[in-house]
């Protein structure tokens, strides 16, 4: 028997300290349902003798005693994980904590893992948690937890050898592509809280919005944030910088409520399943908060699930220019479905598509202007400034110069990241550039 509240969930893998706080989830009353067996499904039963012959080698063989609870518990893990990569088996511990995940607030290392060829491949570090400050990257494969090696675990156990008390150390052995030999980085547990919205004037006219994962409050944290960059502009923005970098996804609601934001109407996303609850559509109201001004949105690699959901509506709404890398492909729904014992199952149950009828799974989203991977640096300024022609001797005055009034410094400083930034630097530019043709 499954409970009344299940939770729709667009999600990846694991995120440390919480199952799954990432992708897209909804929640939803559904009524209770049995699930039985149709006359077209019929018991297998040749294959069930074979189960509880094993289940019983087991019991009376095995070098060691193992409990019921854990041979059954185990058996489920097993029908589950060999289904997909994102199909999995929440003990009532890890579902409790996805139920805090999605909420801004749990323990953990704050960085996004799936499984890839038996090591634990990073999809995504959060930001400002232990893992990004320790330097963690999207794509790294951890190779070894303190002095384990990862091959051979399931997910589940590397998650429960990373989570740990907050304020103890754990050293990751990664390898990340382009580095000579393995990387060793030591990081310090800790309770993660999520700011899942971050705003700032770029420069006057122009905003910056960067979100980093999808949670119950993001529609509404974001629309406050556009509200107070209008503000702060002290008239309404020119255009505005979505950045969705390393964002593995979250409340599937929250990123309607975000494509919503900057659409007046049409699809957002919709969803295909088997099951008669799977098949959603969701469409945007009237309503734009940026007043159609033009908005550029960042994807990379660590862009996932709720991440394209976002970027696949714009650009198909031709509502914004995506720009960066192609994103991580990760475009399936996974259904949270409590269990009768406390626990519950993550089970995949459909596929979504982004309003033009585009299946991102595996395929993940083009950006418009491909960037690659580049760092600016600024140079040194000069002791000694390039001659002009008002600084000959002799030179020609421009008799239709009229004395200007000195100008007051531009009250909003450049902050160093958009100089070190170079997506970020494009953007604004590309923005510029918009505005000006306009």
């Amino acid at each position: 028997m499954f409970n009344k509240k299940q939770v729709l969930i667009l999600s990846l893998g694991f995120s440390l300290g919480v199952f799954v706080a990432t992708g897209s989830s909804v929640f939803a009353d559904k009524e209770q349902e049995s699930i039985t067996l149709d006359a077209a499904q019929t018991l297998p039963y040749e294959e069930l003798r074979a189960f509880t012959e094993i289940f019983g080698r087991i019991k009376n063989d095995y070098v060691e005693t193992i409990s019921d609870k854990k041979l059954l518990e185990d058996a489920i893990r097993g029908m589950l994980v060999g289904l997909d990569p994102h199909s999995n088996y929440l003990d009532d511990a890890a579902y409790k904590e996805l139920m805090e995940g999605t909420t801004g607030e749990f323990g953990g290392l704050g960085i996004e893992v799936t499984m890839e060829n038996g090591f634990v491949k990073i999809v995504s570090p959060i930001d400002d948690t232990p893992a990004q400050k320790a330097g963690v990257k999207a794509g790294d494969l951890v190779i070894k937890l303190d002095e384990k090696p990862v091959k051979g675990m399931n997910l589940g156990d590397a998650v429960k050898i990373m989570r740990g008390k907050p304020g103890d150390d754990i050293t990751l052995t990664i390898i990340r592509e382009g580095a000579d030999a393995p990387l060793s980085i030591t990081i310090t547990r800790a309770i993660i809280k999520v700011k899942s919205v971050k705003s700032r004037l770029l420069e006057q006219d122009y905003g910056y919005l960067r979100v980093s994962s999808f949670q119950s409050r993001t529609g509404a944290s974001l629309f406050d944030a556009v509200t107070k960059l209008h503000a702060d502009n002290k008239k309404p923005l020119k255009g505005l910088v979505l950045d969705l970098r390393n964002n593995p996804g979250g409340v599937l609601q929250a990123a309607v409520q975000v494509s919503d934001a900057f659409l007046e109407s049409g699809k957002i996303v919709y969803t295909e399943g088997r099951i008669k609850n799977s098949s959603m559509n969701f469409n945007a109201e009237a309503g734009d908060v940026m007043h159609d001004a033009p908005i550029v949105v960042l994807i990379n690699a660590g862009s996932a699930s709720a991440s394209e959901i976002v970027a696949g509506a714009l650009q198909d709404h031709k509502r914004a220019i995506i720009m960066g890398e192609k994103s991580f492909g990760k475009g399936s729904v996974q259904t949270i479905l409590p269990t009768s014992n406390g626990a519950a199952i993550k089970l995949t149950t459909a596929r979504y598509f982004t309003p033009s009828g585009r299946s991102i799974q595996a395929e993940g989203i083009e950006p418009d202007i491909k960037l690659q991977r580049i760092k600016l640096e600024s140079l040194a300024k000069s002791k000694f400034e390039p001659i002009k022609e008002a600084d000959l001797s002799r030179h020609l005055e421009n008799n239709e110069t009229e004395t200007k009034p000195a100008t007051s410094k531009d009250p909003i400083e450049k902050d160093q990241d958009n100089l070190t930034d170079y997506a970020l630097h494009e953007a604004l530019n590309l923005l510029k550039g918009i505005s000006i043709l306009k």
